[in-house]
């Protein structure tokens, strides 16, 4: 499974990434984005009309299923279990909820090796430790890199904790995803 990360100007790479990806990819994709506690299905529309794969909320005790991408909803945290998602109301963790970080742990936890975690933009250091987690689970780790980043503070924290398996460019993304176990 594929786990993303993203706050300030990730909804502005990740159509991209998602577009590159092609009607066939049976990958499924999981998105943590900062966004307003308030946020309707601006996001989810969003990313529809660049994405070949249906795009949804996640609803907790949903089943996930493959060739799918998977938004958590706002102002609730998103974890996995081996088949199904979790909801949680729990504290902001790094002032976040949704937090990648709490998304990207319970990635490593439920899948460990099998889990793909992908760090985008972001203006904080939500997501680092959840992707070093992810990591030393075995797992694949990808990071933008921050020198095309509209805010580097995300990827450059993710950095500063975690070689990751791949640095790249935004548009490099789509590419090693399609090449990725998950």
């Amino acid at each position: 499974m594929i786990f993303v990360g993203m706050s300030l100007g990730g909804s502005r790479i990740l159509p991209q990434i998602l577009s590159g990806l092609g009607p066939g990819f049976s990958g499924t994709i999981v998105v943590v984005a900062h966004r307003h506690r308030v946020s309707e299905g601006e996001l989810v529309e969003l990313l529809q009309a660049h994405c070949p794969l249906p795009v949804s909320e996640a609803l907790d005790k949903e089943v996930f299923r493959q060739g799918r991408v998977y938004v958590a909803p706002p102002d609730y945290h998103l974890m996995v279990e081996e088949d199904h998602f979790e909801l949680s109301s729990d504290e902001p963790v790094n002032f976040a909820r949704p937090s990648i970080d709490v998304l990207f742990d319970s990635a490593a936890e439920a899948f460990g090796r099998d889990a793909v975690g992908v760090l985008l933009t972001g203006a904080s250091s939500d997501g680092a430790r959840g992707l070093a987690r992810i990591k030393e689970a075995g797992g694949t780790v990808i990071v933008q890199d921050p020198a095309e980043a509209e805010c580097p503070i995300m990827p450059d924290a993710a950095l500063s904790r975690v070689s990751p398996d791949h640095l790249c460019r935004a548009s490099e993304i789509a590419a090693v995803l399609l090449k990725s176990p998950a």
